[in-house]
């Protein structure tokens, strides 16, 4: 409906034009909105507001001639001016009868548009280091970024969903030199693990594998390992030296080949899981991008070499650094380190231009909000490379907070004190984590409450809207227990039947679904729709508690059987975007 109200005064600026009242030259953005008070119309407009500037007029009087260029009739009763130049449109009741008939024709269509019009989107999330399982922080980039892709999908935009595999690397080598101490232990050795190593009980796991497979062929005695290996922090020295000069070491031991297999055995285990974990929380991905495809196809000395070429790298200390605060950021960062290797900052630099060299309209990533510093530095090196920064979006998420009893529960990744994505999926289910998960703003706090997403109360804001779906499941029951029958031709026909203040409140409400669905998806903000359908859910519980659908009067009857049924597909459309379910039984 916004959407004809908006045609309606785009062509009375045009008569105004014609007519020689409005400047020819004047092209305003019209913009609809719905009125707060339903006594002020049902939507209004500040155009004549917009107008009066250019058009060197009182918006009042120009809000007089718009409304004055427009007709009255159909859904549109009648149109008035408040205040200083709002125009305020008041509807009749067919639009929003119209407005159910359209819910059950287009059925699990409806609310989706082609306001995108095909423009390709590539929503690159999670993207976690395969150095250990996904845990309850990562749990949350997934359904931010699973939803803000099916949003983006639902109104037009073609959606490429990708995962960054971080394959290669200063922490994955860390993994591989956890896994091999490890399986050290497993041989017999007795070692002084680091303290910048992965601790958690996978990494023992994945050591038991390597050694079943292996035996003790790639065993090297302790000393051996250890020998020349800088201080570890405990006795005194630094631990990233430390934990640098074993990878160094072991390195050295195994030779590339078996180094590589331990490398391997890690990698392989942890993606695995991760790949598991994300299909079975509803996430899918239509591609796996491998860091190391960037080293195998020289992408990465490509775009350094594109940087010095530019003019936008010098050398300090035996590094190569890429002067980024000449785009505004606070330093300038290293790309090749002073022994030689490429950072992480040189391999997101090929990243993101080999997304844009792929010819996206708009690339999103979904990041932590601990990396907020990184965003002006990654497009900084965008348009130092000539490619075009604004084409891409960050979306940042913070971590979300568990809480057990009232009791924060502590995490630490590396120390392995943490609990996973599959734990949280195990004690509260998928529908209540998908859901929490996006009920706030992405870059805002979050805390889980968990024992709030297990119970089955009202409180419950899944559980309450998922209820809402199931009893209007079991009115259809009854209805054919009852042996009686929904002629739903007949329950369009006697929509006027509706005539209760919490059916037209429900009927309204169901009309502003495609809005918030396009907000929601435009703004990234799926939390708008979670809300939206708590609202829709109470709605219906309310009408429900008050009155009785399957009345002796087959026209009313029929009616508010459209009427619910509306409401549970709007419902199911809405959680279905969001990865939730909609159960018929609960």
């Amino acid at each position: 409906m916004k959407d004809q109200l908006a045609q309606l005064l785009t062509d009375a600026v045009v008569k105004l034009q014609t007519n020689g009242a409005l400047p020819a030259d004047i092209t305003p953005t019209v913009m609809i909105e719905r009125t707060r008070d339903r006594s002020h119309g049902d939507y209004a407009s500040n155009l004549a507001m917009l107008l009066a500037k250019p058009a060197r007029c009182k918006p009042r009087d120009i809000a007089e001639q718009l409304v004055a260029a427009i007709e009255t009739g159909g859904h549109l009763q009648k149109i008035a001016i408040a205040g200083p130049g709002f125009i305020n449109f008041f509807l009749g009741p067919e639009a929003w009868h119209a407005g159910i008939s359209d819910i059950l024709a287009q059925g699990d269509q409806f609310g989706r548009s082609d306001h995108g019009k095909g423009a390709r989107i590539q929503v690159e999330f999670v993207s976690a280091n395969p150095t250990g399982p996904l845990h309850v922080g990562h749990g949350r980039g997934a359904a931010y970024g699973a939803a803000i892709a099916d949003l983006l999908e639902a109104i037009g935009y073609v959606v490429h969903r990708e995962y960054y595999v971080n394959d290669a690397g200063r922490q994955m080598d860390i993994l591989a030199a956890s896994v091999y101490l490890r399986y050290l232990d497993l041989c017999g050795e007795d070692i002084m693990f680091p303290a910048n190593g992965y601790q958690g009980d996978y990494v023992w796991d994945i050591a038991a594998t390597l050694h079943r497979e292996h035996g003790d062929a790639l065993q090297h005695p302790v000393a051996e390992v250890f020998r020349e290996v800088p201080a570890d922090e405990p006795a005194g020295g630094d631990k990233e030296k430390h934990i640098d000069g074993l990878i160094t070491r072991i390195r050295t031991l195994l030779e590339e080949t078996r180094y590589r297999q331990v490398f391997d055995e890690g990698l392989t285990a942890i993606l695995g899981n991760i790949r598991q974990d994300l299909k079975e929380f509803g996430v899918v991905y239509d591609d796996w991008f491998s860091e190391r495809s960037l080293s195998a196809n020289r992408a990465v000395e490509t775009g350094i070499e594109r940087l010095q070429k530019s003019g936008h790298v010098y050398e300090q200390n035996g590094a190569l650094w890429f002067k980024s605060t000449d785009f505004g950021d606070e330093k300038d960062r290293v790309i090749v380190r002073d022994n030689g290797q490429t950072t992480y900052f040189a391999s997101d630099i090929a990243y993101h231009l080999n997304k844009l060299e792929r010819g996206y309209d708009r690339v999103i990533d979904v990041w932590g909000a601990d990396h907020h510093g990184y965003v002006p530095r990654v497009k900084a090196a965008l348009k130092a490379l000539g490619a075009e920064p604004d084409k891409l979006d960050v979306l940042l998420v913070q971590f979300a907070i568990l809480y057990r009893q009232g009791e924060k529960v502590a995490m630490s990744t590396r120390s392995g004190q943490f609990v996973t994505l599959r734990e949280l999926r195990h004690e509260v289910g998928n529908d209540a984590a998908r859901f929490f998960y996006v009920m706030r703003k992405g870059e805002q706090h979050m805390d889980f409450d968990l024992d709030l997403a297990k119970s089955q109360s009202n409180d419950n804001p899944v559980y309450y809207i998922q209820y809402a779906h199931a009893r209007v499941r079991s009115v259809f029951r009854q209805l054919q227990e009852k042996q009686l029958e929904w002629d739903q031709a007949a329950g369009s026909a006697g929509l006027t039947a509706l005539s209760e203040d919490h059916e037209q409140e429900l009927m309204i409400n169901l009309s502003r679904y495609p809005e918030v669905l396009e907000a929601a998806a435009l703004n990234h903000e799926p939390h708008l729709l979670t809300h939206y359908l708590r609202e829709l859910a109470n709605d219906f519980h309310t009408y429900y508690n008050a009155h009785t659908f399957l009345v002796e009067d087959a026209a009313l009857r029929n009616a508010r059987l459209n009427l619910i049924e509306a409401t549970r597909q709007v419902i199911a459309n809405g959680l279905g975007l969001l990865g939730v379910s909609a159960p018929d039984n609960m």
